[in-house]
């Protein structure tokens, strides 16, 4: 048995959250922020510093370095050193600011859709051609690199590809063959790998989370990679990420592209982060044999038909599932249907790019009641859609 009660029901409306500021009687399962408290260690630092009273320019903690390289070596395996690190304020932020450091209005950037759907602005922000190589469903609707699609994608001008791994919103974890020849791919070609590897450590039994630039010095020297403790602590809005870049030139790049734009890292969120990543290793133990449980619990409810026609693929991190609709009355918009039909509220799969169409996405990190009820309105409501 947990010590920590993540069945507890925390109100989370009339908080200015941007998940649950909606109407009354409509259930949030869409932002990916869980509705679990965090840690007891992060809510006492945070605590402790705000009851001193004075919140005025700030230094770096000088033991906050050492607590990520640590964090960093006993979850996944990767050896850092401490001036490889920045601190971004997030990693949307992060991965922006790295794309302009390293390319220029004119050039391209490759990604994989479905993927997270701030990617897709990274290039419009930077003036840079998109250029998207889908990923692939095998007859499980597990989803798969398509290598002849980056192939086929890449051009002289590309400078920077996206990776998103843990992948959001398909929960995709990339095994270490796959990895492998994405960074092959990468070094034959030039390109320097911008690495969105938030839900690190939100990983299944099945799937640990392999860092890409762990994998050698070469692609290490090509890769800029972030991780956060925002969506494993749920502490997003604290404005608290990682970088992590090998490559002296590279940390360079983004120092001079930082200049009068990118803010130092927010001094709560300096705290939380220190505290989450020095002190909450039991509770995230905790939290994932919950969030696995829940997983489970919603592949059976999908295996049984007990949503009519819904498909899943087995999420094996993050706390999204990627619903298919695409066998359902709701194939033309899933997440409006099931807000207007089952005041559920998910996220249009069409947001995660053109190959989204007919998909939607589903926040399971939550109390189980609250799953439980979701499902409920859903499969009531798609059960009248049925006829």
């Amino acid at each position: 048995m947990s010590e920590f009660n993540f069945d507890a029901p925390i109100n989370r409306r009339h908080t200015d959250s941007v998940k649950w500021r909606q109407p009354e009687d409509v259930l949030p399962m869409w932002v990916a922020d869980t509705d679990f408290l965090a840690p007891p260690a992060v809510i006492e630092a945070l605590q402790r510093r705000v009851a001193h009273g004075i919140y005025g320019y700030h230094y770096e903690s000088p033991t906050l370095r050492q607590t990520v390289i640590d964090w960093v070596a006993r979850r996944y395996g990767w050896e850092i050193e401490p001036d490889w690190i920045i601190f971004p304020p997030d990693v949307v932020r992060g991965m922006n600011w790295a794309a302009q450091a390293v390319a220029a209005p004119g050039d391209a950037v490759l990604l994989q859709s479905p993927v997270y759907g701030p990617f897709f602005e990274i290039p419009r922000n930077g003036g840079f051609a998109m250029q998207d190589a889908p990923l692939v469903q095998d007859a499980s609707g597990r989803y798969q690199l398509d290598m002849a699609a980056m192939e086929a994608a890449v051009t002289p001008e590309t400078r920077a590809y996206l990776l998103c791994n843990p992948q959001n919103p398909t929960g995709r974890v990339f095994t270490r063959p796959e990895l492998e020849t994405l960074a092959d791919f990468c070094l034959a070609h030039d390109i320097t790998v911008l690495a969105d590897e938030i839900h690190a450590d939100l990983v299944y039994s099945e799937a640990p989370h392999i860092p890409i630039a762990s994998l050698g010095p070469d692609i290490a020297q090509r890769t800029i990679t972030f991780i956060a403790p925002s969506k494993t602590f749920n502490m997003a809005g604290l404005k608290a990420s990682v970088g992590i870049i090998p490559n002296p030139e590279l940390r360079e790049r983004l120092a001079r592209a930082a200049r009068g734009v990118i803010p130092p890292m927010n001094l709560l969120g300096m705290i939380a982060m220190e505290a989450a990543y020095g002190e909450g290793e039991t509770w995230l133990d905790a939290l994932r044999a919950y969030l696995q449980a829940n997983r489970d619990y919603l592949l059976d409810a999908i295996a049984s038909d007990y949503l009519p026609g819904v498909r899943m693929a087995r999420p094996e991190g993050t706390f999204l599932a990627w619903l298919d609709f695409r066998a359902t009355p709701w194939a033309d918009a899933p997440a409006r249907r099931s807000l207007e039909e089952a005041k559920v509220m998910v996220n249009e799969g069409a947001w995660f790019g053109e190959t989204g169409k007919g998909f939607a996405r589903l926040n399971f990190g939550c109390p189980r009641a609250t799953l439980e009820t979701g499902l409920e309105r859903l499969r009531a409501a798609l059960l009248q859609a049925n006829g």
